[in-house]
């Protein structure tokens, strides 16, 4: 099965409620992102509030996603677990809905070596009938692949490649540099770093703002792609300006991000604002300064 490249959004989660799917929603996401031109759908990561979920939920998302995706697109489904047969019996149910591959994370909380993370990962996917891409998102589970571990788990056939949201682009050049292997992708998760991962060989991005304008997303990976930098550059402009914006908020906590796509979203008329407990709806003040980017955009979808 080959790697998925170019841009592959981390889909929002529609939600009525904390335990209730928006499905008129996530019906009105696939069908956005799928006609903004994008590569693929990556569901129940960190901007689609994965741990917020429950297992129940999170089965019910992937059969939803995988039935109303048609098979346009591949649909990569995360496995943000510490609890080995959960991530088990989680992979199974993506792969009876038809899921492309599984992205895995470390398995957080306990602070394991790297052996330790090698052998959860080389045993996950022995037990588990589905592709895998690792999931390097330290900041989030507190665990990272290190260069060398990584590489040795892209040497795995069933091993596709990687999503680094590290923002590390030392550690992203060593990921590069590192492994050499044919076929392989190197997915770079903040947006902001997508046309420079494109440029020192990166092979795609993650980036939540495709949920909102996914052709800008597409018009930077396909520019970089042909050598037009001037046409790259002018969209990643556009992206930073939205990162600005949407992401804005004290810190910069996931939340931030997901309330600010959500509030996007619901602006565009596609789906609910509602995000999962811890988190919470944007504020007044942020509210304001969205409406202005938005309107400042028009109607720049990137066509």
């Amino acid at each position: 099965m080959d790697a998925v490249k170019g841009i592959v959004p981390p889909m929002a989660t529609p939600l009525l409620d904390d335990d209730t799917l928006d499905l008129e929603g996530i019906e009105n996401l696939i069908e956005h992102m799928i006609n903004g031109g994008v590569n693929g759908i990556f569901i129940l990561g960190t901007t689609g509030e994965g741990p917020s979920l429950s297992h129940t939920l999170r089965t019910a998302l992937i059969r939803h996603v995988c039935e109303r995706a048609r098979g346009r697109v591949p649909i990569l489904a995360g496995l943000i677990e510490s609890s080995f047969k959960e991530a088990v019996v989680m992979a199974e149910a993506a792969r009876e809905s038809g899921v492309h591959a599984v992205v895995i994370t470390p398995p957080f909380y306990f602070n394991i070596e790297q052996d330790e993370l090698y052998g959860f990962v080389r045993q996950l996917i022995r037990e588990i009938s589905l592709p895998a891409y690792l999931y390097n998102n330290p900041a989030l589970t507190g665990v990272y692949y290190e260069p060398e571990t990584a590489a040795r788990l892209l040497n795995l056939p069933e091993v596709l490649g990687i999503k680094d949201s590290s923002g590390n682009m030392v550690y992203f050049n060593q990921l590069l540099n590192l492994s050499g292997l044919p076929g392989v992708t190197f997915l770079v998760g903040p947006e902001q770093l997508l046309l420079e991962s494109l440029s020192i060989g990166g092979t795609g991005g993650v980036p939540g703002g495709a949920n909102l304008f996914p052709r800008w997303y597409v018009n930077i990976y396909d520019a970089a792609m042909k050598g037009d930098l001037e046409k790259a550059r002018s969209y990643h402009e556009k992206v930073m300006k939205l990162s600005e914006t949407v992401y804005s908020g004290k810190g910069y906590g996931s939340g931030n991000v997901i309330n600010g796509i959500k509030y996007v979203l619901k602006a565009m008329n596609i789906c609910n604002d509602y995000s999962a407990r811890p988190l919470l709806k944007v504020s007044g003040e942020k509210a304001e300064m969205i409406d202005g980017f938005l309107n400042s955009v028009g109607n720049d979808n990137g066509e």
